[in-house]
């Protein structure tokens, strides 16, 4: 009897793609909480917490670790993420892994249209408190958020399929997550986003990322395999 069922492989494209609809679906609702002012109060309170008690323009703790923080937000940069695609894609090309480096330079430069058009559309105003960092665009979606998830996820996606251990793609993919997670707080504790504006990011970048890796998959997917390493003689 033939089996009709998909290979797991073969439904990956079809997971990533719903789960990109869900944070599609989150996105969507924290932009409606934003637009009806509901957010205001969760806003303020988690940015509170972020500051010195009765001094809403110092953040929290000692001088070193907000120029730690400077220093993490610097990772989710336009200038960083653009140094790091530039050199990943030249990598690939230079590895005759063409389709490949097409596909890095589609997700990041199009997640990062994305973050810049629905930045205009709301033209949200920044946190009005002295921000520890220089801004240049509206605040809502976050563009060190949304570009951050969607370079550090998609490049941890693609390591975690180059190799067999599973412990290793967990590794790579954690990685990409944390990265992510720890820009996004930054641009909070350095009072340039409200946290809607990140968790917004987030979700947009997110599903940006998993979305461009679904359809790369279902394009060149059985191209692809996973290396060994070999084994020591």
């Amino acid at each position: 009897m033939t089996n009709l069922a998909p290979a797991p492989s073969r439904r990956i494209p079809y997971v990533l793609a719903g789960l990109a609809a869900l944070l599609l679906w989150a996105f969507g609702a924290v932009a409606d909480e934003v637009i009806e002012g509901d957010s205001l109060a969760f806003d303020n309170a988690v940015m509170a917490f972020f500051r010195e008690a009765g001094n809403p323009n110092d953040p929290w703790g000692p001088p070193w670790l907000e120029e730690a923080m400077r220093d993490i937000t610097g990772l989710g940069s336009f200038t960083v993420l653009g140094l790091v695609l530039v050199a990943v894609v030249l990598h690939l090309a230079l590895s005759g892994k063409g389709r490949t480096a097409l596909f890095v330079g589609f997700a990041v430069i199009g997640g990062t249209i994305l973050s810049t058009g629905l930045k205009m559309v709301f033209d949200r105003p920044r946190p009005d408190v002295a921000a520890a960092a220089r801004v240049f665009t509206a605040s809502f979606p976050s563009g060190h958020a949304t570009v951050s998830a969607v370079v550090y996820l998609t490049l941890g996606l693609l390591l975690a399929e180059a190799i067999s251990q599973r412990r290793l793609k967990v590794y790579f993919i954690g990685l990409g997550v944390f990265l992510t997670v720890i820009v996004g707080v930054s641009r909070v504790y350095l009072g340039v986003h409200y946290p809607t504006d990140v968790l917004a990011g987030w979700s947009l970048g997110t599903a940006w990322a998993l979305i461009s890796w679904a359809g790369y998959s279902l394009l060149w997917g059985h191209d692809r395999r996973p290396t060994t390493p070999r084994a020591q003689q």
